[in-house]
């Protein structure tokens, strides 16, 4: 078992990323990841642990966290007053360092129940998450051992908001007794709980953030295991690829008019905002949603107002042909495309609408609010940069995250995970979010104290 996962661990990754050449650091693409896991895995002090031996704190920084020769690592993200007179994360905190090889952008997310909704957030932006496991927490010596809740939870998590990379971190083995066969034991804990619920997993690492074990320099032969640090892991893991071959879907955020030009040959308006899927290109048949209209493409810019065709995933400016009603929460999408008619064939076939919108939606739902979601209460809806009012028809199913059996439900309690039937005030262009990540999420708001209560997955 120990070879098997030193193999998973040395060389998962390199399938992952197989032809992906990284360029020069100047050049190289961010790697946006996050630390998640039960509470006091070790993530603050993980990340503290990168930060330092990458020589990414500074001198005076470093000894703000120092008392009495000691240098408390996990106060390096743990910044709030709570945090650090209770000793644990409760909102994201983002740090940033390079190496000579890529630039990473690091989201610590807090590992208590309660603050699941701030991990949802910081994983929806993410390319890759780092899920810690205390080995001092586990019956390690038992090689059917059972994985803690949270542990759990935050790789379904990670797994629901299609999070491109994870990386399961064994922290904590320079405490136990014999830490080869703790890390065979919860390796193969944690490879069995991935393969039952369709996770892949790019490797599976022993570290001690404490001592540094692994985390930046790889300590050979440490825990059985003698692949890469989890720092020369990450150097390696791909960028969460943009949905650039799927038809153009845009969400319009800002309106820019120039009402005072002469020039009526086109709209008189620049439509902004971040292309979500497809790509932004002159001459484009598109179509306005909701309205239905139809027009063209007449000019494209990118955030720095040059003339080009921009690709999901980037920002640009789009105008129109002609003046046509678009305001904040509009998509432009790609238009219908008319079907072939057979020549024997009588009847006008339907044309083929590449984002059709629709007013009834199922979703898996991650909830995070203290008030359970109930069937027939009303929420607010965003999707893009649109707010539309959105009713829980029915609860499906929920899922538990220990059997990961689908279990009947009638409501879906905080942090539960379940499947919910949901009826729109109006139809919007919502997809899988297998198939497009912005096009096939929505955040659900409570009505009246406009907290965030759900996050939803379009099915």
């Amino acid at each position: 078992m120990t070879e098997t996962i030193k193999s998973v661990a040395a060389g998962a990754i390199t399938s992952s990323a197989a032809g992906q050449s990284l360029p020069n650091s100047d050049h190289a693409s961010a790697l946006r990841f996050i630390t998640c896991g039960s509470v006091d895995d070790g993530k603050s002090t993980l990340i503290g642990r990168l930060l330092v031996d990458t020589k990414a704190v500074l001198q005076d920084h470093l000894a703000g966290v120092t008392k009495s020769g000691e240098t408390d690592l996990a106060l390096l993200t743990d910044g709030l007053s709570a945090e650090r007179e209770q000793g644990i994360t409760i909102d994201v905190a983002y740090r940033y360092f390079a190496t000579e090889q890529r630039k990473f952008i690091i989201g610590d997310a807090p590992g208590h129940e309660q603050y699941t909704r701030n991990m949802v957030t910081a994983a929806s932006s993410a390319d890759a998450a780092v899920v810690l496991v205390d080995a001092t927490k586990l019956d390690w010596k038992n090689p059917d051992l059972q994985l803690l809740p949270q542990t759990r939870r935050h790789s379904l998590l990670v797994h629901l908001l299609r999070v491109h990379s994870l990386v399961f971190a064994v922290n904590k083995l320079d405490a136990v007794a014999d830490p080869a066969l703790a890390f065979a034991h919860i390796g193969a804990a944690l490879h069995k709980f991935a393969q039952s619920a369709g996770i892949r997993v790019a490797a599976t690492v022993p570290v001690s953030a404490l001592k540094g074990f692994n985390v930046v320099n790889a300590q050979a032969g440490w825990a059985g295991y003698e692949g890469p640090s989890l720092l020369q892991l990450l150097e390696q893991l791909p960028n969460t690829p943009a949905d650039v071959a799927l038809p153009l879907a845009f969400p319009v955020q800002w309106v820019e008019k120039f009402s005072s030009s002469a020039d009526t040959s086109q709209g008189r308006r620049v439509f902004w905002g971040r292309v979500a899927a497809g790509a932004a290109q002159v001459g484009a048949q598109v179509q306005i949603l909701p309205s239905g209209q139809l027009a063209t493409v007449a000019q494209v810019i990118d955030h720095a107002r040059v003339p080009k065709a921009v690709n999901a995933g980037l920002s640009a400016g789009i105008t129109l042909d002609r003046e046509v009603d678009v305001s904040r929460g509009d998509w432009i999408v790609a238009a219908p495309v008319a079907a072939q008619a057979a020549e024997d064939d009588f009847d006008t076939p339907a044309a083929s609408v590449p984002w059709p919108a629709s007013r009834e939606l199922t979703a898996t739902v991650a909830w995070m609010d203290n008030e359970p979601l109930v069937p027939g209460r009303v929420y607010w809806a965003l999707h893009g940069h649109r707010w539309v009012k959105a009713k829980a028809r029915r609860v499906q199913h929920r899922l538990n995250i220990n059997t990961l059996a689908q279990e009947a439900a009638e409501q879906l309690e905080a942090n539960a995970i379940g499947q919910v039937e949901l009826v729109l005030q109006e139809a919007i262009p919502a997809a899988p979010f297998a198939r497009a990540r912005q096009l096939g999420s929505l955040i659900l708001v409570d009505t009246a104290s406009h907290a965030t209560a759900g996050a939803a997955l379009v099915n």
